[in-house]
This record gives structure tokens, sequence and C-alpha cells, in this order.
């Protein structure tokens, strides 16, 4: 059974923690993140997106949110995902890079 398929009921989303499993430069970025843990059945969401294309001394950072009930697997999809990136990288092949360039 997936988490898609039994998702936290909603009697227990008022007592459900979100937590941050993930910080991008730009919000495309972090979009991209959350449809990738949305795929894998993890219920993510990003805030923070005006802020980080505010230009300013301390610029915003976008935050990938999950429940916490889900952020260790979501945190081991994002590792995963990072680890092929690397690997790619160093095998010298063009790999994905987030869309901020941000370094892995």
């Amino acid at each position: 059974m997936t988490q898609r398929d039994n998702p936290i009921p909603s009697t227990e989303l008022d007592h459900a923690n979100l937590v941050t499993v993930a910080r991008r430069q730009c919000e495309a970025s972090a979009s991209v993140l959350v449809s990738v843990l949305q795929d894998e059945g993890i219920r993510a969401i990003a805030t923070g997106g005006y802020t980080a294309g505010f230009r300013a001394e301390a610029p915003g950072v976008v935050r990938v949110l999950t429940f916490e009930a889900d952020a260790d697997r979501a945190r081991e999809i994002i590792h995963e995902i990072e680890a092929e990136i690397r690997e790619s990288q160093q095998r010298g092949k063009e790999g994905f890079q987030w869309l901020d360039g941000e370094s892995i």
C-alpha cells in the first residue's frame, strides 16, 4: 500500500506538523522537487517563492515542506536524486542541475 492509498486522515491533520525537507534558491527548482515527491505519493508544498525572487541584502529561500510523518522518506528520495546528479557529473556527462544552478 502506498502513502497515496493511505493518507493521513483529515481528523489527524489538525495535529500534523509540516517540516522542511529541502531549501532551494528559486521557486522553479523547488516546484520540480515538489512534483517528484508528489509522484512518489508524498504530499509536499513549496513556500517562500515570493520572497526568493526579491532582490535585497538578505534574499529569500524557497522551502519544500512535507508532513512530519513523510519527512524521512522525502529526505531519502531527495538524497537519492542528489546522489544520482553527483554521479552523473563525476562521470563527465551532462547531468541534471537544479534550475537555479545551485550546487549539490
